[in-house]
C-alpha cells in the first residue's frame, strides 16, 4: 500500500483528534515500521489494518465504518491534490468509469510499484452504475468510502449497495450505485 494513504490516514486521525492521540495510536498499534511512512514509499497493507483496528478500539467505532469514513475523506484529498484528474462537466458515474483505465494509469506514472485494485465497469447507465472491485487486500469498505466521497464531490444523491462477486481465491465486490 502506498505511503500516501498512510500519511493521509495520519492527517485524518489528527484532524479528528489531535497529535497526542495520533502518537498514542501509532504506539498502541505496535507497527514494524513504527509508523514512519513517506508518501512515495510502499508498505504492507496489514499495517493499515492494524492502525484501523486500533483506532476502532480506541474510539468505539467498528473498523468497517472507520474505513468507509476514511475513504470518503481521502477522495476529497485526492481531488485537492490531483485536480487535473477531474474533468469539467463530468458526472460521478463518468468519473468512476475512468478510474480503472485512466486514473490508475496516471497513478502508476507517479508510483510505478503501486499495487492497485482491479476496477471493472460492469454497467454504466444514466441512473445505474455497477463497479466490480477486486483486490487481494480486501478493502471493500475503503472502496465504498471512496465511492461515497465521489458522490459527495459531484453532488450526486444515490444509493450504494454491494454484494460479494468473487471466489475465495479471487475476492471481488460488486458495488451498485442507483440514482
Amino acid at each position: 500500500m502506498k505511503g500516501v494513504v498512510f500519511t493521509e490516514f495520519f492527517a485524518f486521525v489528527e484532524g479528528q483528534h489531535d497529535e497526542l492521540f495520533l502518537q498514542e495510536l501509532i504506539d498502541a498499534a505496535d507497527l514494524p515500521s513504527k509508523g514512519v511512512y513517506t508518501a512515495t514509499g510502499t508498505y504492507p497493507h496489514k499495517e493499515m489494518a492494524k492502525l484501523v483496528a486500533t483506532l476502532a478500539g480506541r474510539t468505539g467505532a467498528d473498523a468497517q465504518t472507520m474505513l468507509k469514513v476514511f475513504g470518503r475523506h481521502l477522495f476529497a484529498r485526492f481531488h485537492s491534490g490531483f485536480p487535473e484528474m477531474f474533468e469539467e462537466g463530468q458526472s460521478a458515474f463518468d468519473f468512476l468509469a475512468t478510474v480503472g483505465d485512466c486514473i490508475h494509469v496516471e497513478v502508476r506514472k507517479l508510483y510505478p510499484d503501486a499495487e492497485l485494485p482491479q476496477l471493472e465497469v460492469m454497467e454504466h447507465r444514466p441512473d445505474r452504475f455497477r463497479l466490480r472491485y477486486s483486490s487481494s487486500r480486501c478493502l471493500g469498505d475503503f472502496c465504498e468510502g471512496l465511492i461515497y466521497g465521489c458522490l459527495d464531490h459531484f453532488g450526486t444523491k444515490a444509493m450504494v449497495s454491494r454484494r460479494e462477486a468473487g471466489t475465495r481465491d479471487a475476492p471481488a465486490i460488486d458495488f451498485v450505485i442507483e440514482l
